[in-house]
């Protein structure tokens, strides 16, 4: 298993730490070519607009739309989410993937980051799940599946198919089972 995460800004770095300490092969998408051979994806948080911008200057829209058409699971966390989304709530670049409607900086600015443990379908026991600028999910559509909620029903993470989409960072934290999740898809 070949296993792209999007480096055009943001996180990546840390999630290619977490997959070379499971022992998984991973590549750094940057270009179109970059996603020859890969057999799923990450989108790391960061900044949404950026990545949307990113992300068409150097024409990788519509090859990320078709490498989500042909099944390939893709994992979208923090603006990651943002950018898999269908309703941003404003005009940017999305590919629309998962139906699910995100609010941006939901949780309030850099110096209201946190951390929480939180329970999450398929994890056997709390994922202490970062969050840093975070979105949340305001809505989901039919077909996809709410697998955590903070204490006030917020939802922070779903899937949908082959998609995966968290409000937080798990690449922030020594505990690799949200990864393992993801390659299990």
């Amino acid at each position: 298993m070949v296993v792209g995460v999007l480096a055009l800004q943001g996180g990546f770095a840390e999630h290619m730490a977490m997959l070379a300490g499971l022992g998984v092969s991973a590549r750094e998408v940057r270009q179109p070519r970059d996603l020859a051979g890969l057999d799923r994806l990450i989108l790391p948080g960061g900044e949404s607009t950026t990545f949307g911008k990113v992300a068409v200057a150097s024409r990788l829209m519509e090859p990320l739309a078709d490498f989500a058409a042909a099944g390939h699971p893709m994992w979208g966390t923090c603006a990651g989410l943002i950018f898999m989304a269908r309703d941003v709530g404003r005009p940017q670049p999305s590919l629309a993937l998962m139906d699910v409607t995100v609010r941006r900086n939901a949780f309030g600015r850099q110096v209201d980051s946190f951390t929480t443990a939180l329970t999450i379908k398929g994890l056997r026991s709390p994922f202490p799940a970062v969050f840093i600028r975070a979105p949340l999910i305001e809505k989901v559509g039919k077909g996809v599946r709410v697998l955590s909620t903070l204490d006030d029903g917020t939802i922070v993470a779903a899937r949908q198919g082959a998609f995966l989409g968290t409000s937080f960072h798990p690449e922030l934290t020594r505990d690799p089972r949200m990864h393992q999740l993801f390659l299990g898809i």
